[in-house]
């Protein structure tokens, strides 16, 4: 017997067996590229309360891709289970109206909530919304103690805020300065 006969028996000995099996009984080898890793997954979890630092960090691609609207709805959901960091990057969302319209009383809310969590990114920013009153009522004192806790916490920035005599203006880009100036 030549090797192609042999072959082609074992092919039909092969072939045979397999025609018992059901299509239920054959593993197509998983899904092709599922939808483990994308922006839309991660966003679809936040949405389902499955959050973790992964999951929040995604807001920020979104942002930066200019998916606003996605990002607002990730970086909400992941603020509301107590992540720091998307509560700063919501502040920073109404601040600047990216998303939604500009709402200065939200933003000082969400950065309230992370300086009242310890954040010292939070610390800073509230405290510059209290010396600023910007989106709430202008109370200085106030300001510097969060300020000043965030520079114990080693935020170089606020040290910074500290050493100009906790003048904004010092840590506020020119062009932003309009936003922030007091008109009454």
């Amino acid at each position: 017997m030549t090797h192609a006969v042999k072959l082609a028996g074992s092919i039909l000995l092969l072939l045979s067996g397999m025609s018992s099996a059901s299509a239920e009984d054959i593993d197509p080898g998983g899904t092709l590229n599922p939808d483990e890793m994308t922006l839309n997954k991660s966003l679809q979890r936040a949405l389902e309360g499955d959050v973790d630092m992964v999951v929040c960090a995604q807001g920020y691609l979104m942002t930066k891709k200019g998916s606003h609207e996605d990002a607002r709805k990730l970086f909400k959901t992941c603020g509301e289970k107590g992540w720091t960091g998307t509560m700063t990057w919501m502040a920073f969302m109404d601040q600047n109206g990216l998303g939604d319209a500009e709402n200065p009383e939200q933003a000082a809310e969400w950065d309230r909530k992370a300086a009242e969590a310890g954040d010292s990114i939070g610390e800073f920013n509230y405290g510059l919304d209290l010396l600023r009153g910007y989106g709430v009522a202008q109370d200085e004192a106030l300001g510097k103690s969060f300020i000043d806790r965030s520079a114990e916490q080693g935020l170089d920035v606020a040290r910074d805020l500290k050493d100009s005599d906790y003048d904004w203006r010092s840590v506020t880009p020119d062009a932003d300065e309009w936003k922030f100036q007091r008109i009454y």
